[in-house]
């Protein structure tokens, strides 16, 4: 399993389908390549300090470190977004909510995404689309 690390895979993953849980949020997709598993993590600043959001992202490795691979699906990117109630969830808990949320992604549909709805994240052509969009920054 490699790491999500960029902005884009991010925001790619996020058009993808979702499983909500008490303690996180899975996302996952489909991609097109032959690459391996991918993962990443996240935690938003409403969440709490900066060590109450470490803690929560070090649970959420530990979960997904602990999970079966037969679980995840092969060139699939997932991302969990972690919420508050992790930093007092029982670990088993979270786990079993984990292996649901994941079973819960493959029986829902994969969803397309369209190519003017895809933000790469890049300031400079987000830019150029609202300029061709009739939006002028000044």
């Amino acid at each position: 399993m490699d790491r999500l690390r960029q902005r884009a895979d991010f925001l790619a993953v996020a058009n993808g389908t979702r499983a909500n849980s008490a303690a996180f949020v899975v996302q996952g997709r489909l991609r097109d390549d032959e690459g391996p598993i991918r993962i990443g993590f996240t935690v938003t600043k409403k969440n709490g300090t900066a060590t109450e959001r470490n803690r929560i992202r070090r649970r959420l490795r530990e979960l997904v470190k602990r999970l079966d691979v037969i679980s995840m699906r092969p060139h699939h990117d997932y991302v969990l977004v972690g919420r508050r109630s992790a930093l007092t969830r029982d670990f088993a808990t979270m786990l079993d909510d984990l292996r649901s949320a994941l079973h819960r992604l493959d029986r829902q549909p994969a969803k397309k995404a369209f190519s003017s709805e895809a933000d790469t994240g890049s300031r400079q052509e987000n830019t150029s689309k609202r300029k061709d969009n009739g939006f002028r920054l000044t």
